[in-house]
């Protein structure tokens, strides 16, 4: 990795001063504190990660922009779950790190479940591909934190900054500070959002369920056919026409529906 340069001015061995060093210990203080309001506070996930991704600008001294990735990293594939960004540039960044090349800092931050940091990405070694990419858009400096818990990997809080050396370890470890409740509000927004989820799908299937047993209902009046073989028919149909089984449903008692007003009414 990139070394850092001495008259980096939050280096611990430059001028890092007693006032900045309380200055930086309470932006941090106060995004730690932001952070345990968030999932109270009724956000989406996406709103709740961009909520994320503009604390850590604050609580990481050096910060330009930052990005929140949820990532399921193994050995064959990295699977982004959700992302979000605090500026278009690194919007941008995310585009090609996760999309062009799947190479990148994030990645390399949660498979190896380590913090990673460069000042000088254009001429980067370990991601020979997407350092020359962001450093041609002038975006030189990165610091990526693993989102951590006991048992697995969340994602990661990537910060960046255009100016070369802009994150040294005074800055690494106060990002490490706010990863570690930041993995905690990201894992708890994430768990309620698949239980809404699982909560609007159960909604939707007792709503349309009528409609599935009514269909059935009718297959099963005209070819004697029992419930599950009723049901095999039904789906069938639907694969067949690449339509939703309830819409398939639907379609048949609105059919069923139409000949027995034209029986009533011949005329």
């Amino acid at each position: 990795m990139t070394k850092l340069t001495e008259n980096n001015p939050s280096s611990p061995g430059g001028s890092l001063t007693p006032e900045q060093a309380r200055a930086d210990a309470a932006d941090l203080r106060a995004a730690i504190d932001d952070l345990a309001g968030l999932v109270s506070g009724g956000l989406g996930l996406p709103e709740l990660l961009a909520e994320v991704a503009a604390f850590a600008v604050h609580a990481i001294p050096g910060a330009e922009g930052a990005g929140v990735t949820l990532l399921r990293v193994d050995r064959e594939e990295n699977m982004v779950q959700a992302l979000a960004a605090s500026a278009p540039f690194v919007a941008e960044i995310d585009e090609i790190q996760y999309v062009s090349l799947q190479e990148g800092p994030c990645i390399t931050a949660a498979r190896e479940r380590r913090t990673v940091r460069s000042g000088s990405l254009g001429g980067e070694a370990m991601w020979p591909r997407f350092g020359p990419r962001v450093g041609r858009l002038g975006v030189h400096s990165v610091l990526s934190l693993p989102l951590l818990l006991r048992d697995q990997v969340v994602g990661a809080i990537n910060v960046y900054a255009h100016g070369k050396d802009a994150f040294d370890a005074h800055a690494a470890e106060l990002g490490e500070l706010f990863a570690k409740p930041a993995a905690v509000a990201v894992h708890n927004a994430q768990v309620l959002a698949q239980a809404r989820a699982l909560s609007a799908q159960l909604q939707t299937a007792l709503a349309t369920r009528p409609v599935i047993d009514q269909a059935i209902g009718l297959i099963r009046g005209r070819t004697g056919r029992n419930d599950e073989e009723a049901f095999a028919q039904l789906r069938a149909m639907s694969q067949s026409e690449h339509r939703k089984l309830t819409d398939v449903a639907q379609r048949m008692i609105d059919e069923a529906v139409r000949r027995a007003r034209a029986r009533n009414n011949p005329s």
